[in-house]
């Protein structure tokens, strides 16, 4: 009976895993179509004469001050937002290391709430049409103008609010429901992949600030559906196994010190 089990947690893991990492599709959330609208809860995108607007020309401008810097490479590093390097930027802020293959009801938990806020966030971003910071003002950015592109529309995609942010964001609200006495750290971490963006150069500030609020809006329902309370009681029951006997994470004193830097200009 107890080989019989095993087999099947075996088999269990494999198809978690496939479906959080081998997938390249993100797995079905867990709001029905319609079900919420987050352009009613955002502010408005900053427009020309909108002070918010002029503010995010500023903050781009004396951003790119950060080009070369330590700073700068973890932004270009925050650019990676696929499963596994989101694992890997959260493991020091959960006190262990996360993969794919270590905490695959994890991962497939955040990949679920993250259909959600992403769809969210890709509504607003048609909605309000606003231009990414490099289009209006010079400046290097981390990452390859070509991976913004929108091939399907022949364009460069939208800024506002960030998918990054928002991405980054639902993992830290996640992990901190199932790690609480991490929370602080894992939300600084998410701050922080935030911050990103417009250190980059890929985001306006107030982009990054609607991507926050989004995914927390968002969230906001999304824990309220007993299928997700259901697949996050799984999650934490992993996680705590993992965090009694995984391995440890490396380098994170280094991380936290670039997280503790002030990367907002004074203006």
């Amino acid at each position: 009976m107890k080989l019989k089990l095993s087999i099947a947690a075996a088999a269990t893991a494999v198809v978690l895993i496939a479906a959080s990492a081998g997938s390249t599709e993100r797995p079905k959330g867990y709001l029905a179509p319609d079900e919420f609208d987050v352009t009613h809860v955002l502010e408005p995108a900053p427009r020309r004469g909108d002070p918010r607007y002029e503010t995010d020309r500023k903050i781009f401008r004396a951003t790119r001050k950060l080009v070369g810097t330590p700073r700068w490479d973890l932004a270009t590093q925050d650019a990676d937002y696929t499963v596994p390097a989101l694992a890997h930027d959260f493991s020091c802020a959960v006190g262990v290391k996360l993969t794919p293959q270590n905490a695959p009801r994890l991962m497939l938990l955040i990949e679920r709430a993250g259909a959600d806020t992403s769809a969210q966030s890709g509504k607003a971003k048609a909605f309000y049409e606003r231009s990414r910071p490099f289009t209006i003002d010079k400046g290097k950015i981390c990452q390859p103008e070509s991976e913004l592109y929108d091939e399907k529309k022949h364009r460069m995609s939208f800024d506002y609010p960030s998918g990054h942010t928002t991405w980054g964001w639902t993992w830290a609200l996640v992990l901190s429901s199932i790690a609480p006495d991490r929370a602080q750290p894992i939300l600084e971490r998410g701050r922080a992949y935030g911050d990103s963006r417009f250190v980059c150069g890929a985001h306006n500030e107030s982009a990054v600030e609607a991507g926050m609020l989004s995914a927390t809006a968002t969230m906001a329902l999304v824990q309220t559906k007993p299928e997700y309370q259901a697949d996050r009681e799984a999650a934490r029951a992993e996680l705590d196994v993992l965090r009694a006997s995984g391995e440890r994470p490396t380098g994170c004193e280094a991380e936290a010190a670039l997280i503790r830097e002030r990367v907002m200009p004074s203006l």
